[in-house]
């Protein structure tokens, strides 16, 4: 039935789609978030059950495939929230004006560690734990990962870039190929800093790559 304006008599038409989200399903919404990036950091996709993260969430099953439908849906969106998160933190250190642009990597890594160590290097990187899972992951996930690599790859590019032009790196090195050598060997030793619970693995590593591009 149409609604009738109370004032002119005028029918109005009924609004289609989806009604607004209300505040309450906009924090359910971020409750699963948050229970899925802890869990999936610390444990990977495949032995974390969507139970498991209504119990951490306090989330009712409803809710959830109310906003996400399958498991799946919510992996992708976990996907596309952790890169959002991480473009914004790489975009704060690779577009710092007040530090040189190999500072700025010194500086990202830095902080990587810092907040590995907050957490008892519990938890890896969202990304590099769901690549070592991808033989039992959803397939669609494989195109949305090597995308997020690649954007990641694309910012560090620039950044080593930039360094090259203000004679920190030399002439000879190709920024493209530093950066892809980067993450191939970040996205290792946070793994080996997360099974031994330490920093050395990613100091190890972050030596070793300053090393080369400054030679």
């Amino acid at each position: 039935m149409s609604q009738v304006n109370a004032q002119s008599g005028s029918e109005q038409p009924r609004r289609r789609g989806r009604p607004p989200v209300a505040p309450a399903d906009q924090a359910a919404r971020k409750a699963l978030m948050r229970a899925g990036l802890v869990h999936l950091t610390e444990r990977g996709y495949s032995s974390v059950g969507v139970d498991e993260i209504l119990r951490t969430s306090g989330v009712a099953k409803g809710s959830f495939y109310y906003h996400f439908g399958s498991k799946a849906a919510f992996g992708s969106a976990l996907i596309d929230a952790y890169h959002a998160y991480f473009a914004v933190k790489l975009a704060a250190w690779f577009e710092r004006p007040d530090l040189a642009p190999l500072d700025r990597l010194r500086g990202f890594i830095a902080d990587a560690e810092l907040g590995m160590a907050q957490h008892g290097f519990r938890r890896g990187c969202l990304i590099g734990n769901l690549g070592q899972e991808m033989a039992s992951l959803p397939p669609e996930f494989s195109d949305r990962l090597i995308a997020v690599l690649e954007d990641w790859q694309h910012r560090t590019a620039a950044c080593l870039r930039l360094a090259q032009e203000a004679g920190q790196i030399p002439a000879h090195h190709a920024p493209d190929e530093l950066a892809a050598f980067f993450w191939i060997g970040w996205e290792g030793a946070v793994l080996r800093a997360k099974l031994e619970r330490k920093a050395e693995p990613l100091r190890q590593f972050a030596d070793g790559f300053l090393r080369l591009v400054t030679h």
